[in-house]
């Protein structure tokens, strides 16, 4: 779930609440990482004809090429990661999800129109809307991450949340997603772009909790209301 416009928000009238870093200053930090939002990243870097990595029988692997490198990255640097798996939907977010599956219909019209025209921007564009995490995407990374010897665990619900609980309980330094209502649930260090590929060249963002209520003159509740106001997953 995003909080729309709060990056920019907080850009305008919070900009001391976050601040550029290299992952090398994370040596020795426990980070727990919201694995659905890092999976449908590798998911979406699909190739210029719209097609995704796979093996020699076709199968999806960007997702696990994306895992297993972005990992060995973030340990090479001295990062604990902790990835988090999304669990149930919430039952309010129904709405949303409904809402989803009809989008990813009117894509994969849209995707058989810009084929037929061989429009690669187009079939770039389509091909990124049809992604979608599925189960079994999740049980390959949680195989693949046993396999490398690196925690992981399933959320009650949405996994930032659970992260931002973990940052809240002291068991990790930092969240990191690339979803702003990581800081609505309560988390006080929060991490954008840390499983971004070193090829784009884009420093990691982080937020304080409590810079961002300080420098909006809000109490954490009222910056829920403020999300809340600016639209989320489970607003209309």
């Amino acid at each position: 779930m995003g909080i729309h416009g709060l990056s920019k928000l907080l850009a305008d009238h919070a900009s001391g609440s976050m601040k550029e870093n290299e992952i090398k200053n994370y040596f020795g930090r426990k980070i727990a990482i919201d694995a659905s939002m890092s999976i449908y990243q590798f998911l979406i870097a699909v190739r210029s004809d719209g097609s995704q990595l796979t093996n020699e029988e076709g199968e999806t692997t960007s997702h696990l090429m994306g895992i297993f490198y972005r990992t060995i990255r973030m340990v090479e640097n001295g990062i604990k990661p902790l990835y988090v798996f999304d669990g149930k939907p919430p039952e309010m977010k129904s709405g949303e999800l409904t809402k989803r599956t009809e989008r990813r219909e009117e894509a994969q019209k849209q995707l058989e129109v810009a084929q037929e025209t061989g429009d690669t921007e187009n079939i770039e564009k389509f091909s990124r809307r049809l992604v979608k995490v599925t189960q079994q995407h999740n049980n390959e990374c949680k195989q693949l991450l046993k396999l490398m010897g690196i925690p992981y665990i399933e959320a009650p619900c949405e996994a930032e949340a659970q992260c931002a609980e973990l940052v809240k309980g002291g068991k990790v330094f930092a969240a990191a997603t690339e979803d702003m209502d990581c800081l609505t649930f309560g988390s006080n260090v929060m991490l954008r772009h840390l499983t971004f590929s070193e090829a784009r060249k884009m420093p990691i963002q982080e937020y304080h909790l409590p810079k961002v209520l300080d420098g909006l003159g809000l109490s954490q509740d009222e910056f829920i209301d403020l999300c809340i106001l600016l639209g989320c997953d489970y607003c209309e």
